[in-house]
């Protein structure tokens, strides 16, 4: 058998796209490494459920947790100001789910009160009923 011998002689071509690769490779990490894009969406979510929140009159039932969802916004708000990013969105989602849990507690609350009310009522529908039969409880 006989093997042709391989030239191993440097192609022009690919010694001349190296540097550009490199440079290339270096625009990526610089890429990856520049400050992330604002977190509007985080922001908008957290400014939504504040307003939520506010419209449902939850500061009568859970006004430390609507505070600190005002509060956290407002950091965030300055966090995107400062261009960091990551704090920023972090802090917008903190001020969504205090803003959340603020109406959360205010349902309750008010779900509390309603069935209390009903208990009341049925007392006294039971009371009045044992009056007109002259049963006594």
């Amino acid at each position: 058998m006989n093997q042709i011998p391989i030239r191993s002689t440097p192609n022009r071509v690919v010694t001349s796209l190296r540097p550009a690769a490199a440079l290339a490779g270096l625009l990526t990490l610089a890429a990856c490494a520049s400050t992330p894009p604002a977190p509007t969406h985080a922001l908008q979510a957290a400014e939504t459920a504040i307003t939520n929140a506010e419209q449902a009159r939850v500061a009568d039932y859970a006004s430390i947790e609507l505070n600190e969802a005002r509060e956290n916004l407002a950091a965030a708000r300055k966090a995107v100001q400062d261009e960091d990013m990551i704090r920023a969105e972090r802090l917008a989602e903190r001020s969504r789910v205090n803003a959340e849990l603020a109406s959360a507690k205010a349902r309750l609350a008010k779900a509390k009160a309603i069935n209390e009310e009903m208990e009341t009522s049925i007392d006294v529908l039971q009371q009045e009923m044992q009056r007109g039969t002259g049963e006594r409880p």
